[in-house]
């Protein structure tokens, strides 16, 4: 087969176009020139290359940052607070109930007993004092009846001669010694014993006394005791 020239400018031509219009360049593979290369002695690296490589080496190695992991804290739990405050709420109700349906009815029934205790001994005091009242009666009446029965001794009869300076209980008084005199004589019959004090200073009056006392007080006293039985006309005097 054969081509014209025409066909040869056109193959050369559509070559250089995909030489983008460089030179031929004659290459051989890296492994081939590896092989082909003399073996270069190897030198020893000086101290400053070998500074120079770990600095380069240095700058090359990664920087790791040592990371720590601290793990978060929890959250505290509320559980326990609640709990306490259920113990607290449980502990306060059951002390509630105990103090309302245990203390406060054994107060009340102790209460009521102790009323109860002082009131029957209240009664059983009232009864005794009743007895006593009703054995006191029953004694004064007995008395009252033997005395009504009983023979009364006669009372003895004094004429004063001379001031004695007592307190005399007079009950009456008469001009005439006779008159007093059978008044004394009546109450002697009845046990009263007496003591008639005759004229002095300026009076003429003779008076019947049924007691006498070393002062005042004490025969006032008895004079007023006896105004039941001799009237209101019942007063005192020093003789």
């Amino acid at each position: 087969m054969s081509f014209s020239k025409e066909d040869e400018e056109k193959k050369d031509s559509s070559q250089n176009e995909d030489d983008f219009g460089l030179p031929d360049l004659d290459y051989k593979p890296l492994d081939q020139l590896e092989e082909n290369s003399p073996e270069q002695p190897r030198s020893e690296p000086s101290p400053l290359m070998e500074e120079f490589d770990d600095s380069a080496s240095a700058e090359k190695k990664p920087i790791r940052e040592e990371i720590r992991f601290e793990p978060e804290a929890e959250p505290k739990s509320k559980a326990p607070i609640f709990i306490a405050m259920i113990i607290v709420v449980v502990v306060l109700a059951a002390a509630f109930l105990v103090w309302k349906y245990v203390i406060v009815p054994s107060n009340e029934k102790a209460k009521q007993e102790q009323l109860a205790k002082e009131k029957a001994l209240k009664v059983r005091e009232e009864e005794a004092r009743l007895a006593k009242q009703r054995e006191e009666e029953e004694r004064q009446r007995l008395a009252a009846e033997a005395a009504a029965n009983a023979k009364p001794a006669e009372g003895t009869i004094e004429v004063l001669e001379n001031p004695t300076k007592r307190y005399y209980v007079v009950i009456t008084s008469a001009v005439d010694a006779d008159l007093t005199l059978d008044y004394a004589k009546k109450l002697s019959a009845k046990g009263v014993s007496s003591k008639i004090i005759p004229p002095f200073g300026k009076w003429k009056f003779n008076r019947l006394a049924i007691a006498d006392f070393d002062n005042f007080q004490a025969a006032q006293s008895q004079a007023d005791a006896a105004k039941a039985d001799y009237g209101d006309a019942v007063w005192v005097i020093r003789y």
